[in-house]
């Protein structure tokens, strides 16, 4: 017994200290105390289970992905959209900035624009006032010097038209002259009709007079309103051009359609011709398209100034003051007006 006691006693001096904390005892033997000893893994020590336990759960819970706030919170990263470089809050208002100057600038320009154009205009209206003061030379019709008659009107598209109207305006004069030239074949074309029916010679008449009163009366009573118009954006004369170039219309329909007696080579004139002369008749139908030709283009270029008529701002009140002003400053009518008054004052006293 003694003996068992000291082999005991040498047994528990040789037991490691560790074994001690691991087991919260002083005895690191199992209950047989002649059992083999047990096998010490150091890695088993509770402390260091919970440190690389508490590693894991970490690393295990680590998402690259996304961010934590201050207070904690875990705020996703979205993956779906491209990373761009947002702009900062300061460079808005330089941009702002930017764009007005910008489209100041733009504002400006357009009204220095606006302002030269009426600079342009007014220095034109100068140079007409300054020409008419001191006289310009008539040009139109374009006679010889030794001829007797003298030209009777002024006519420069360049200089007295504006530039956008210069198109419609001249198109409007090679339209009297396509006219004249139709009534003088319509002339021609009545002669031939009258040697083939000597009985319808008021055909050739009223062609004759047609070509006498029309052919100055267009000029007169449609081409050159519309050129005032034109000119000195006159709404008078514009409205005076739609009033009677819209019975010239009418005029060159009847015209075209020919009916006889009426002093003109139509359809209907020149297709009776036929079972006669063929050349005749040809030749009237010849005449019947140009009329119908004059027709189509007068509907064409009346459709063409109204269309700038409306842009110009003419107006039918301002119609009616030009004819007022026109009519209280025209020297024939003071004349006239001062002459009755003075004769009724005559009469009255007398």
């Amino acid at each position: 017994m003694r003996s068992g006691a000291c082999a005991l006693t040498r047994q528990v001096q040789r037991t490691p200290a560790h074994l001690y904390l691991q087991t919260g005892t002083m005895s690191g033997f199992d209950n047989n105390p002649f059992a083999e000893p047990v096998d010490v893994n150091p890695f088993q020590d509770p402390s260091v289970t919970q440190v690389t336990h508490t590693a894991a759960d970490g690393m295990g819970e680590f998402n690259p992905f996304t961010a934590t706030s201050l207070d904690g919170r875990t705020i996703p990263i979205s993956t779906t959209q491209p990373a761009v470089l947002q702009t900062t809050a300061e460079s808005s208002p330089k941009v702002s900035a930017a764009a007005g100057q910008a489209e100041l600038l733009r504002q400006q320009a357009e009204l220095e624009k606006k302002a030269a154009e009426l600079e342009r205009k007014e220095q034109e209206l100068r140079d007409r006032g300054r020409d008419t003061s001191q006289g310009k030379q008539n040009n139109w019709p374009p006679l010889p010097r030794f001829f007797l008659i003298k030209p009777c009107f002024y006519q420069d598209f360049t200089e007295e038209i504006p530039a956008e109207f210069q198109r419609v305006c001249k198109m409007m004069y090679y339209l009297w002259m396509y006219h004249s030239v139709t009534l003088f074949l319509n002339l021609l074309a009545c002669l031939a009709y009258f040697t083939v029916y000597p009985q319808n010679g008021v055909d050739f008449g009223l062609s004759i007079l047609w070509f006498i009163l029309f052919t100055p009366g267009g000029f007169l009573c449609w081409y050159r309103p519309v050129y005032k118009a034109f000119r000195s954006d006159s709404s008078f004369s514009f409205f005076f051009f739609f009033f009677i170039f819209s019975f010239q219309v009418i005029v060159y329909i009847i015209q075209s359609v020919g009916i006889p007696s009426w002093g003109n080579s139509g359809w209907i004139t020149a297709i009776a011709v036929v079972s006669t002369d063929i050349a005749v008749s040809v030749f009237m139908m010849v005449v019947a398209s140009f009329f119908t030709a004059n027709a189509v283009l007068s509907v064409i270029l009346l459709k063409m100034v109204h269309s700038m008529y409306r842009r110009t701002g003419a107006s039918f009140q301002k119609a009616q003051q030009e004819f007022s002003q026109g009519v209280v400053t025209n020297q024939t009518f003071q004349s006239a007006a001062a002459t009755a008054a003075s004769s009724a004052a005559r009469g009255t006293f007398g």
